[in-house]
């Protein structure tokens, strides 16, 4: 964490020269002022990449690990073999995005933990809610003080953070829903009303038929993997919608879940519906109660 730009270029110029210098694949995944800072400073050229999409700029965390991975592919033809990534991750305005970079960051340790690379991830101190460092200190395996790296004692296996960490609920969820059912009858049946409500709520074709695509795989996995009943629900604003399926099994536990394919790059096995849900809605959610299990999906409108 540092609290000014001369602390920034004190942290990331000489990490980002060391990379350069031994021949690693050296990347930065920042903001455009960022950005522009540090290719000034270090006068690098094509030999410092950049890709803002791997701190969630313009992407969803499924397509963000992809990118890293792509990047680390990229890297094998270096010198090293490794990539080096200088990274500020997106926090967003409000508490449900918060969340979600808190999540990206712990499932980061299992998802591209165990790849050749070296990540620098830097939050502004002086910007960034108190919330959001309090899960920085605890999602962060090792910390950098005074150019050394050390354990970071606050840090928090990805599994247990991931169950405390807090859900923001939208305040339309107190209230009565648009759509809602109980034992849905079948899963066409589901899939045919869920289409319904949705394209009286939502504006953007495209954006409709995504939304769709993800809560009708979600809706499938209920059906087949799950127990009866299944249920649903729908909140609705002129920004934002939020869906729910239920059924009545146990769920899943594993904290990767949705992240990537269950079965890899080979999606003819399936196992893409959390896959596809997380990439088309801006928060996915997995919940266990008495009800059962539940997959909750929100996401703003364009």
């Amino acid at each position: 964490m540092v609290e000014s730009t001369d602390e920034l270029l004190a942290v990331a110029v000489p990490y980002l020269e060391d990379g350069l210098r031994a021949g690693d694949l050296t990347v930065l995944s920042c903001d455009p002022e960022t950005t522009g800072l540090l290719r000034a400073e270090l006068r690098a050229g094509d030999a410092l990449v950049s890709d803002p999409r791997v701190s969630l700029r313009g992407a969803r965390p499924p397509d963000a690990f992809g990118v890293t991975r792509s990047l680390v592919e990229q890297a094998q033809r270096s010198r090293t073999g490794r990539m080096r990534l200088f990274g500020q991750p997106l926090v967003g305005s409000a508490p449900r995005d918060w969340r979600e970079t808190a999540r990206y960051e712990a499932v980061a340790n299992i998802a591209v933990g165990d790849l050749p690379m070296d990540a620098l991830c830097c939050y502004d101190a002086s910007a960034v809610p108190a919330e959001v460092l309090e899960s920085v200190r605890r999602t962060h395996p090792q910390v950098l003080r005074g150019g050394v790296v050390t354990p970071n004692l606050e840090f928090r296996r990805p599994d247990r953070f991931l169950r405390e960490l807090p859900l923001p609920r939208e305040s339309m969820e107190a209230g009565p829903p648009v759509y809602a059912v109980d034992g849905a009858p079948t899963l066409a049946d589901l899939r045919h009303q869920l289409a319904a409500v949705l394209a009286g709520q939502v504006p953007d074709r495209e954006q409709r038929q995504d939304m769709h695509l993800a809560v009708s795989e979600i809706a499938a996995n209920a059906f087949r993997h799950g127990r009866p009943p299944v249920s649903a629900r729908v909140w609705a604003s002129a920004d934002w919608v939020v869906c729910t399926i239920t059924d009545s099994g146990r769920g899943l536990v594993d904290p990767l879940a949705g992240f990537r394919p269950a079965h890899g790059d080979d999606l003819s096995r399936g196992g893409m519906g959390l896959w596809l849900a997380r990439k088309l809605w801006d928060h996915v959610d997995l919940l266990t109660g008495p009800q059962g299990f539940t997959v909750r999906l929100s996401t703003p409108l364009r």
